[in-house]
C-alpha cells in the first residue's frame, strides 16, 4: 500500500528547483516507490570540499531535500505543510566523481511530527552516508 497522499508529481517538484539550493547542487528527485522517495546529486565542483571529496554539508542537503518532499508527499497539501525540525548524518565513505543516489524513507508519520531515515550511496551501492530527519507536520494558516 502507498504512503503518498493523492498522486504526487515529481515533475512539478523538480520544477521548483530553480532559484534554490537544489538547482546549484544539481539534486533531483528521481522515483517514488510504493514507500520511498529517491534522488540524485552530481559529486563535482559545486558539491565537493577542498580535499576533492563529496562535501558532508552537500549529503546533508540531499538527505534534507528527500525527507522535505517525501513528508509533503505523504500529506494533504490543502491542509498542511511539512518542515524539517531536526537532521544527523553519518559520512561513512568518501566519494570523489560521479553520482551519488538518496532513498528516503519513513521510520514514523504522525499527525504532527514524521521521522525519515536517508540512505546515500555511490554508483556501486555502497553506503556514503546514512541520515535521519525530523520534519514537523504543521496546518496551514488559514487564508480568509
Amino acid at each position: 500500500m502507498s504512503i503518498w497522499f493523492g498522486e504526487p508529481s515529481l515533475d512539478w517538484a523538480n520544477s521548483r528547483r530553480d532559484g534554490t539550493l537544489l538547482n546549484e547542487l544539481g539534486i533531483e528527485m528521481t522515483e517514488l516507490t510504493e514507500d520511498s522517495l529517491k534522488g540524485r546529486m552530481p559529486v563535482d565542483g559545486r558539491t565537493r570540499q577542498p580535499g576533492g571529496v563529496l562535501h558532508g554539508g552537500a549529503s546533508v542537503a540531499l538527505a534534507e531535500t528527500l525527507a522535505s518532499w517525501g513528508a509533503t508527499f505523504t500529506v494533504d497539501p490543502a491542509a498542511n505543510y511539512c518542515v524539517g525540525m531536526e537532521i544527523n548524518a553519518n559520512h561513512t565513505r568518501p566519494v570523489a566523481e560521479g553520482w551519488v543516489y538518496g532513498e528516503a524513507k519513513p521510520l514514523t508519520r504522525g499527525r504532527t511530527t514524521q521521522v525519515w531515515e536517508i540512505r546515500i550511496t555511490d554508483e556501486a551501492g555502497k553506503l556514503v552516508c546514512i541520515s535521519r530527519c525530523t520534519m514537523a507536520v504543521l496546518a496551514k494558516p488559514s487564508e480568509y
